[in-house]
């Protein structure tokens, strides 16, 4: 049986860091939490503030990243508790983004609905101010939603 449990940044990002397959750890988080099964953690999911700018209205948060170690619904359960938790503090809509080459069956079992389609990006960048390119980009994703 998987429970909610209370993580730290500190203690999710070196969670995120060790097992996440393609994302690295977040820079902040408004709360985390764990997955836990047998006193073992199973997985983390992080929660903050939209990374795009008009989705960042006070009334809504983004799960930045969820990373399991794929303990059967684990990621289902994050999802669902962070909508939760996020409802919890006030907040009316939590988003997060999925690869579009990923089957977001995670995301679908815990209520979740996709709510648009984003195009690969080339980066965060422009000539006026360069930024680094973290290998993340150019691949296109889809926004879900719960609310």
């Amino acid at each position: 049986m998987i429970e909610i449990v209370p993580i730290g940044l500190r203690d999710a990002n070196a969670y995120i860091a060790a097992h996440h397959r393609h994302s690295g750890s977040v820079r902040g988080s408004k709360f985390c939490i764990a997955a836990a099964a047998n006193g073992e953690i199973v997985g983390v999911a992080a929660v903050g503030r939209p990374v795009a700018r008009h989705l960042d209205d006070g009334w809504t948060l983004e799960v930045n990243r969820v990373c399991t170690v794929g303990y059967r619904n684990a990621c289902s359960v994050l999802y669902a508790a962070s909508w939760r938790a996020a409802r919890a503090m006030g907040y009316r809509r939590l988003v997060t983004y999925t690869l579009a080459s990923e089957a977001g069956t995670s995301l679908r079992a815990a209520g979740w609905k996709v709510v648009g389609e984003r195009s690969a990006r080339k980066g965060w960048g422009s000539e006026k101010r360069p930024r680094l390119d973290l290998g993340r980009d150019g691949q296109e994703r889809l926004l879900w939603e719960a609310s």
